[in-house]
């Protein structure tokens, strides 16, 4: 492990990372969810796509990275390429699960892979609606701990700035951002995931005009058991006639 020291909007950002795979030449950089780590990316994918340099990156506010910076996920993106550039390196490909798909997305590689990535605003069961409008109704009253009756699970003993961090991101529409997308992307999707939904992969897969679907068995992890099939079929992509050539033009 090893930590970066990056400047960003006046504040200090201390970022955990790793790299595997240091003498390869084209390199790829790997993002985790909300709540996670590079630890469970690293879990997945150290021991595949070894043509590859691996940069598994904290991103702030989890893992080993600080922050005392309320973000949005722009300026997560703006972040990540900074430290790239610090690093002196340009991915060929950029992996993002969750969260970490909607900042891979921002980073404009020549290939984007995202593992059910967030991004797109999904209807809220009744339930839910009903405990966001007691919480809101109950708020001003001042209700001593009412936040942690109500906050969800994703967000419990968060910092303050972490807190409305993801406030900012956690229901965010980021499908122009993926309509605008010029990455070729490979979208690979848990069948039973609850967090992002099948239809919200298939339907970012048919927002970004250069992408191919996969459903697999599985739920939001769905990648911890298909790691050797997801990086089997990022090769056979790169690999085909045309497509690697693109990428080294770029």
């Amino acid at each position: 492990m090893a930590l970066k020291e990056i400047h960003y909007k006046e504040k200090i950002f201390k970022l955990s990372y790793e790299i595997i795979n240091p003498t390869e030449k084209e390199s790829m950089v790997i993002l985790h969810g909300w709540g996670s780590n590079k630890e469970i990316m690293k879990q997945a994918f150290s021991n595949e796509l070894k043509g590859y340099r691996h940069i598994y990156l904290d991103m702030p506010g989890f893992g080993a990275s600080s922050n005392d910076m309320i973000l949005t996920t722009k300026d997560y993106g703006e972040i990540v390429k900074i430290f790239l550039d610090t690093l002196k390196i340009k991915p060929t490909i950029a992996m993002g699960h969750s969260f970490g798909g909607k900042v891979a997305t921002l980073l404009k590689s020549p290939y984007l892979i995202l593992l059910s990535s967030a991004g797109v605003v999904t209807i809220k069961p009744w339930s839910i609606k009903v405990k966001i409008a007691t919480f809101k109704l109950l708020k001003p009253l001042g209700f001593g701990k009412i936040r942690e009756l109500f906050i969800s699970p994703d967000a419990k003993n968060m910092s303050h700035e972490m807190y409305e961090t993801f406030k900012n991101v956690v229901d965010e529409d980021f499908e122009l951002e993926f309509s605008n997308s010029t990455s070729r992307a490979l979208c690979f999707w848990g069948i039973d995931d609850t967090a992002t939904p099948l239809y919200t992969g298939e339907k970012i897969a048919s927002l970004i005009e250069n992408s191919k679907f996969y459903p697999l068995e599985g739920d939001h992890f769905f990648f911890l058991k298909h790691a050797r099939f997801i990086a089997n079929e990022i090769e056979k992509d790169i690999t085909k006639k045309g497509l690697k050539n693109d990428i080294c033009a770029n």
